[in-house]
């Protein structure tokens, strides 16, 4: 089978590009997947490695580089919790996404390959392309339907690619996170039951006195305690909190300065759009956490005390909601829990995952990237 399908895929796209195919553990990938991969794939991607084919289609092999351009376990991890039932294995620049159906056969070599297609996604319609065949059938019909037989190796795997490596599985959730997820309670205690913190938070080099000096202002208590726990640190791949004490371009301080003076420049030329006061205006808002996406939670500095600040989202890609209700803690558990869903902060949990098995908080090392 491996002869056969790597004589079809040469004859089809030519020889593999120049320079040794990036090794791969199979029987480890599988082991971590939970299923045996089509043989076609693995003999193409054993002699060939990551593709770029026809500069509209990428073929994904597992892969890890110092680039950091793509995460195969990533990729695969995002693709089967979109798609329950399917496997990720290629996409395309039209950000489609190719998968097999592994429901279709116990047999890896007949899965079909689907499509997921963004723009009929987009325009609300059935988004799945169902060519019916394996996958050098359905390469052989994308070229028939002009996908030029070009191949390059893919520019995601950058200079020195090399195998990759499993992550950890996950633990399994324990009695005091389950309790703290249906509690309902608010309190810090039932975040770190929740989410237990890092065993050393980094805030960075810097004291709270020289952010306060800094910002002209003192900060709430609250987001105190939450980094002295946590520290700086990504919550569930989307909520990015920068070093609290950093002087680096994304840490609290520079980063705040920076997104203020910017919002301040999009207002003078669209106010409809902007039409927040920004720190350090009376009443502006505060920036100290971002989504990968850019949308921005900030503080209202409105009250009597930085206590009393309210917490709202400027959205980077809606027009502006109102202020969040409830504090910190309450709003990151509510977000957590699935009971929160606004703009920049949006559902975590499909509903046939358990949350559990979802939210998590990476934190970040002393010198984060």
């Amino acid at each position: 089978m491996n002869d056969t399908a790597l004589a079809a895929f040469a004859e089809l796209f030519g020889p593999p590009p120049e320079g040794p195919a990036i090794p791969v553990d199979w029987d480890a990938v599988e082991e971590w997947l939970g299923l045996r991969l089509p043989a076609d794939y693995k003999a193409v991607a054993t002699a060939y490695g990551p593709l770029d084919i026809g500069e509209r289609l990428w073929l994904h092999t597992p892969f890890a580089s110092d680039a950091r351009l793509f995460d195969y376990g990533g990729f695969v991890e995002s693709g089967r919790r979109a798609a329950p039932g399917a496997l990720p294995f290629g996409a395309t620049r039209m950000s489609d996404t190719l998968y097999w159906d592994t429901t279709a056969s116990d047999d890896p070599d007949e899965w079909p390959v689907v499509v997921h297609v963004q723009n009929l996604a987009n325009a609300g319609k059935d988004p799945w392309l169902r060519p019916g065949t394996t996958l050098l059938p359905t390469l052989t019909g994308f070229v028939s339907d002009g996908l030029r037989p070009h191949l390059a190796r893919s520019g995601l795997a950058g200079d020195e690619a090399y195998a990759w490596t499993p992550p950890a599985r996950r633990p399994e959730p324990t009695p005091a996170q389950r309790a703290a997820l249906v509690s309902g309670a608010t309190g810090f205690d039932t975040l770190t039951a929740l989410l237990p913190p890092p065993a050393e938070p980094h805030l960075g080099p810097q004291s709270w006195e020289w952010l306060y000096e800094r910002l002209g202002t003192r900060l709430p208590a609250e987001y105190v305690r939450l980094m002295e726990t946590y520290g700086a640190g990504e919550w569930c791949q989307w909520l990015r909190f920068g070093l609290p004490l950093g002087t680096g371009q994304y840490d609290l301080a520079p980063w705040a300065e920076w997104y203020g003076e910017t919002y301040r420049g999009h207002r003078a030329d669209f106010p409809q759009y902007n039409p927040l006061a920004a720190w350090p205006e009376p009443g502006g808002f505060l920036a100290f956490a971002g989504s990968i996406d850019g949308d921005q939670l900030c503080w209202l500095t409105e009250g009597d005390t930085p206590d009393d600040w309210p917490l709202i989202v400027v959205p980077r890609h809606a027009d502006q909601g109102p202020p969040l209700t409830g504090t910190l803690t309450g709003t990151l558990l509510a977000w957590l829990r699935g009971e929160l869903r606004t703009e920049g902060l949006p559902g975590l949990v499909r509903p046939h995952e358990d949350p559990l098995e979802v939210i998590d908080f990476e934190a970040y090392g002393p010198t984060p990237d």
